[in-house]
């Protein structure tokens, strides 16, 4: 007797033309496990609706959230990095950025615009984590630079929002040099009593930590993000003791007071327009305004 879960014919007998591949994308699985579908997690505001992790997003969603009506104009979209130093290790530095911006459809690892927020103009830069590890290069700086030129001028509220490995080391001390540049602006934004929200995103790390990250007027970030300047295996290693449960979590920070608030992505808009509101002693706008 045949078992009827037997093939009876052997090998795949589906013609290629006729094969159907499962659409990428459909399904998010996040890393406690829960399963979400992605037009759900998008409606959720890239947050998974069962265990609430914030998803990794980048400058497209964050302005998708910030802007009313995702309407916007792009500051220095075209700006591109150079090889000046023409660094090569595995690979040369110039192929590297051309692999990125290929893979990634961005120019570099942030991108700035101005657009209205809760009915009110707002400049914002967001890195992209997508981007050589969201790494600040001399772009970085620059179009970082220029955003708060165009807040000082048009005395519009300032939005960093953080989210990066660090320094470019294809760049070296040119990477390094993005700390300074980035931090005497902010300063000139401060002597023109603008308001600065800094928004620490996972992971906000190295030399973005040590500069435009904590500085902010009032500096927030995101649920669960890793805030730190070295990993906590690097600090392990260098202190030799085992660290503290959470350690560089937003919620360390946030008890250790180096963060003023954890703001849920679902009220980002809402509580970044609040804290601007408060900041220049103006009426509190409602989310109608937009």
């Amino acid at each position: 007797m045949t078992a009827w879960f037997k093939r009876k014919e052997k090998g795949i007998q589906t013609a290629t033309e006729e094969k159907k591949d499962t659409p990428k994308g459909l399904w998010y699985k996040s890393p406690t496990g829960k399963i979400v579908e992605s037009e759900v997690l998008a409606k959720n505001f890239y947050v998974s609706p069962e265990d609430d992790y914030h998803v990794r997003i980048g400058s497209k969603e964050y302005f998708e959230i910030l802007f009313d009506d995702n309407k916007f104009k792009e500051l220095d979209g075209k700006l591109t990095s150079k090889d000046p130093l023409k660094f090569e290790d595995t690979k040369k530095y110039s192929d590297r950025l051309k692999a990125a911006q290929k893979k990634t459809g961005l120019n570099d690892a942030v991108r700035t615009a101005v657009g209205k927020s809760v009915g009110k103009d707002l400049v914002v830069a967001c890195m992209d984590f997508s981007f050589i590890g969201g790494s600040m290069g001399s772009v970085v700086g620059e179009k970082i630079a220029r955003a708060i030129d165009h807040s000082i001028k048009k005395k519009i509220p300032f939005l960093m929002i953080s989210k990066s490995g660090g320094a470019r080391m294809m760049e070296a001390a040119i990477s390094l040099m993005q700390l300074a540049k980035t931090s005497a602006k902010l300063a000139q934004l401060a002597e023109a009593k603008i308001p600065y929200i800094s928004l620490c995103t996972d992971p906000t790390t190295g030399g973005t930590t040590a500069s435009y990250a904590m500085l902010g007027d009032i500096t927030i970030s995101e649920p669960g993000a890793l805030i730190g300047f070295a990993g906590p295996r690097v600090v392990k290693e260098a202190t030799g003791k085992e660290l503290p449960k959470d350690f560089q979590t937003a919620e360390f920070l946030l008890e250790h007071g180096f963060l003023d608030f954890i703001v849920h992505r679902s009220q980002l808009k809402k509580k970044i327009n609040l804290y601007i509101d408060l900041i220049q002693n103006n009426p509190v706008r409602s989310e109608k305004a937009s």
